[in-house]
């Protein structure tokens, strides 16, 4: 017998013939629809040799998940493809909740050509046609796809396919070639892709899946490029996660942000000022005003000192910072000011450490915790402004604190105690938390030592797991000065935001940079760490989330109004008015509805603008020296005493109360 194949499932070691497939280890489970073996994902059909550790993967799982999107979007180019012969094939990677798969075509899809391809793509489902792998070399494969110029493309840029597209290293990447063939039962062709793989044994494994969307994309981001027709799906273990997935999709819809911003009057988007730059209307200049208020007591009390930085500066600040050599693309272009070059800050810190060094620093005076709400602008590419979440000119409540080495560690200790509380204090408490770490198969893209880096990443992984929260790794997904903590919040539906991020920055201190000083207690001069804070991220983008979170129904202390009286009739305004008038003077934001309507459309008004409380008056109401206190959801509580109604509303908003 040859080499043993040492197979790891629950422990246990198995000893199997030669020639033995992956899929004869697990046949008894279907689930499992791929492996790994030696750590790497590969097709179940891959034949086991020597020495391997092979582990399951489920369809449940992440790994599963994607290699089950993967298959659905090759099953979809087939379809695509069968219906419109001249399609051109573009990139097909499966993405968080689904996949996509571009092509050329001569006229964008309709919602009638997606149908028909749902219906061809069920067909091919229901054939039961078996992927099959084929490793081949440059030149087959050119020969191969011939007729396919993007893949013919991908195969010229496959030694940097990462960088050459998004997605396109489902498709070539360093090594060899491999397409992957679609054959039907008798062993006849139906189809091939280009792909690195791996996939589902056959089409039949695929249990439920829906064609969303088609819309135009660049051919590899670029929009130099040819404009591309992309059709999004999704795909599910089950048809029970299928519609829940669309369950949640149609509640995203409900909640989202610029749709309610329109029916609430908090915000709007005008094409004269331009895209990705919103103004708030004075509804959503409350809300805004209460966020910035509270981050900004809370930041006092933290200890950081308030200041406050120019929106522009000359172009050699960002040369020195580092931001124009590594992430110049995210700047607008320079201003001309009296023939000097000038540019749009799109961060804080480069005038942060200028505040710093603007004078001799002890060790005695750190940490020195600098805060701003500072107005920045990045030049966002068209395609991915999106409302209030991905926008051009924003206010980051961004802050920067300046150590010791020593005292790093309890610095972002702090800072994450501050910024998990800050977030639980908006209702948001289902968070997890996100390690960034740099490439290091891209050195250029970062700067510092190996050292300082792996000190600054294990500072960060260190305070993060003390918290006992899930901590996830983003390899590559590091600012090119440093290392960060972002904090994922889970929002009303499960979906997930990055809030909160922490930096370690060890560059922007150095003498190659700003070359920040302080004081030691033995009278050298030591270089600060420093380490960057943006609590919310944005203002702008944190109230987009929060809108959708709460579906426009804010707690009663950031509700634009916070309670409206209610007249039965028209002689029973003045009394509201007296309780309004308590009310104000306790410093709640409140309404007399005196218009013409009749009192149930007032009602129905109030609970449509999602007012949390109600104060209903007429001829009992007045005698009593009460109201009919009634809540958002509909529940009303009759002949209130107005002391009392005033002190539920006070309480509410003073605790914070999630009403």
């Amino acid at each position: 017998m040859s080499e043993s194949v040492t197979v790891n499932v629950a422990g246990e070691t198995r000893v199997v013939d030669p020639g033995t497939k992956a899929w004869q280890l697990f046949a008894d489970d279907p689930d499992v629809i791929a492996a790994r073996i030696d750590g790497e994902l590969r097709d179940l059909a891959r034949e086991l040799v020597g020495g391997e550790s092979v582990e399951p993967v489920s369809m449940h799982s992440p790994d599963g998940l994607d290699v089950l999107r993967h298959s659905t979007a090759h099953v979809m180019a087939q379809a695509v493809q069968d219906l419109f012969p001249d399609a051109k094939l573009g990139i097909g990677p499966p993405i968080t909740d689904g996949f996509y798969y571009d092509f050329d075509v001569e006229v964008p899809f309709t919602p009638e050509d997606l149908e028909k391809i749902e219906t061809r793509m069920r067909k091919i489902v229901k054939e039961g046609q078996r992927f099959s792998r084929r490793d081949i070399s440059d030149d087959e494969a050119h020969a191969e796809l011939a007729d396919e110029p993007y893949k013919l493309e991908l195969i010229g840029l496959k030694s940097n396919a990462g960088d050459a597209a998004e997605g396109a290293s489902v498709e070539v990447g360093a090594g060899g070639l491999s397409i992957y063939d679609n054959l039907k039962r008798d062993g006849s062709l139906a189809w091939k892709d280009l792909c690195r793989g791996p996939h589902l044994p056959t089409t039949k494994r695929i249990p439920a899946f829906k064609l969303m969307r088609s819309a135009a994309a660049y051919w590899r981001g670029d929009e130099k490029n040819k404009q591309l027709q992309r059709i999004y799906g999704t795909a599910w273990p089950t048809k029970e996660a299928l519609d829940d997935h669309l369950h949640r999709i149609e509640e995203a819809q409900r909640r989202d942000h610029r749709r309610l911003g329109t029916e609430l009057d908090l915000y709007s988007f005008p094409d004269e000022i331009g895209s990705g730059l919103p103004v708030f209307h004075p509804r959503g200049g409350v809300i805004k005003r209460e966020m910035e208020d509270y981050v900004r007591r809370r930041h006092i009390e933290e200890g950081f000192e308030y200041v406050g930085t120019p929106h522009i500066a000359r172009e050699e600040l960002f040369y020195t910072s580092g931001h124009l050599p590594y992430y110049g693309d995210g700047m607008f272009p320079a201003l001309d000011v009296d023939g000097q070059d000038y540019r749009l800050k799109a961060m804080n810190c480069p005038m942060h450490n200028l505040i710093f060094r603007s004078r001799q620093r002890s060790y005695r005076e750190l940490p020195l915790r600098l805060f701003e709400f500072g107005h920045v602008y990045r030049n966002e590419k068209s395609g991915v402004i999106h409302g209030l979440t991905r926008v051009r000119g924003f206010a980051q409540d961004d802050s920067h604190s300046y150590v010791t080495p020593e005292q790093a560690p309890d610095e972002i200790r702090h800072l994450l105690n501050f910024v998990l509380s800050l977030l639980r204090d908006f209702g948001m408490d289902d968070f997890y938390l996100e390690l960034s770490t740099r490439d290091d198969s891209k050195p250029d893209k970062f700067i510092g030592s190996d050292e300082d880096w792996a000190t600054a990443t294990k500072v960060l992984e260190d305070v993060c797991l003390e918290t006992g929260l899930e901590l996830v790794p983003d390899p590559g997904g590091a600012a090119y000065y440093g290392p960060k903590v972002s904090v994922q919040a889970r929002d009303a539906i499960g979906r997930t935001w990055q809030m909160s991020t922490i930096q370690y920055d060890f560059n922007m201190p150095s003498a190659a940079r700003f070359d920040l000083e302080y004081v030691a207690a033995d009278g050298s001069r030591q270089k600060p760490v420093m380490i960057h804070s943006a609590k919310f991220g944005s203002i702008e983008r944190f109230m987009g989330v929060l809108v959708e979170h709460y579906a426009g129904a804010f707690p009663p202390w950031l509700a634009p109004v916070q309670a409206v009286g209610i007249p039965v009739a028209e002689r029973h305004t003045e009394h509201l008015h007296q309780v309004a008038e308590k009310l104000k003077a306790a410093g709640i934001r409140v309404e007399v509805d005196e218009s013409d309507e009749r009192m149930q459309k007032k009602i129905r008004n109030a609970q449509t603008q999602k007012v949390p409380f109600m104060l209903l008056a007429g001829d009992a109401d007045i005698e009593a020296g009460a109201v009919s206190f009634r809540y958002r959801n509909g529940e009303q509580d009759n002949a209130v005493p107005i002391d009392e109604a005033v002190e539920r509303i006070v309480e509410a908003v003073r605790t914070r109360a999630q009403v």
